[in-house]
């Protein structure tokens, strides 16, 4: 049996990964027509992950916090707007879509610090992270958090370890309505489907399944009752990886190290047609010679000047 947790791609690596091996994705389906805004994913997410309580304050909005953080991995998000004329609640689980081609990935310069496993899931290493926050801006849904205390990177791992004991992700546990699901993608893919189906036939003629095309898809799949209001759920419209990403890992990359490459060639040929130079204040001779100016050595131009 294939090891779930195989590497498939790693941060600033070109070589693959060793022991990739074929095992089948996973994905997790959010049905925001099932879900209450009950925030029992919140708990249950950071009672697993062992990450701490933090202070809140009303700001006007049903949210327990205002926004993801180095310690909050997943929010539900309340988004009050007014469709065919009436008010609506839609209300969204944000969190981490392990994209199959990760931003993150592709932005990370340090080696092994984001991996994504060959069933899909994108994890961050944080012993490798360097807290550049170059993940940050290359995450399309602006996602990972930088933290000020430790001065690294985190963001919602799908419960990797859960899942590698065949365990579902703790939010998945936990939801009372059913409205998150996890299992392998093709799967949860269908039944997104399905449900998209049957909430057209209850009257929302717009109802779609999100999994962006823009990053290849996505581990985290929603199923949206107003699938042509995309931004009003707080969700980009089309994501991409920024092309500045692919460019600086790519070409500019390439770029450094041919001028890289022409500078140590530059450096061979004037240490073979000048020799070795001298700076100031150099010693020779143990001490018993003071060079007072730059000079080259004997018989390579002029001689420094020596203090007897």
């Amino acid at each position: 049996m294939a090891n779930v947790l195989s590497l498939k791609r790693v941060s600033a690596s070109s070589s693959p990964p060793p022991g990739v091996s074929e095992v089948q994705p996973v994905a997790k389906l959010i049905d925001v027509s099932r879900c209450i805004g009950c925030k029992g994913c919140e708990v249950a997410c950071k009672e697993w992950n062992d990450l701490p309580p933090e202070p809140t304050h009303n700001f006007g909005s049903y949210q327990s916090h205002e926004d993801l953080s180095a310690q909050t991995w997943t929010l539900i998000r309340f988004h009050e707007v007014e469709i065919d004329g009436r008010l609506q609640w839609l209300m969204l689980k944000d969190q981490c879509m392990h994209c199959e081609d990760p931003g993150c990935l592709a932005a990370c310069p340090s080696p092994g610090a984001i991996v994504q496993y060959a069933n899909g899931i994108v994890d961050f290493n944080q012993d490798a992270c360097i807290g550049c926050g170059y993940c940050i801006t290359g995450c399309p849904f602006d996602v990972p958090r930088l933290s000020a205390t430790t001065g690294k990177v985190y963001k919602c791992n799908l419960c990797v370890d859960r899942v590698s004991a065949g365990l579902e992700p703790a939010c998945a546990k936990t939801c009372p309505t059913g409205a998150i699901q996890f299992g392998p993608k093709d799967q949860m893919l269908e039944r997104a489907r399905t449900s998209a189906e049957r909430l057209k036939q209850r009257g929302y003629a717009n109802a779609a399944v999100y999994s962006p095309q823009g990053v290849g898809g996505t581990h985290v799949i929603y199923v949206l009752p107003h699938g042509d209001a995309v931004e009003q759920y707080g969700l980009p419209k089309d994501p991409q990886v920024s092309p500045a990403v692919h460019a600086w890992k790519g070409i500019l990359k390439t770029i450094g190290s041919m001028v890289m490459g022409v500078g140590l060639v530059g450096t061979a040929l004037h240490y073979l047609t000048y020799g070795p130079t001298w700076a100031e204040g150099d010693k020779e001779d143990g001490g018993r010679r003071e060079v007072t100016s730059v000079g080259r050595q004997s018989g390579q131009g002029d001689q420094p000047h020596r203090k007897d």
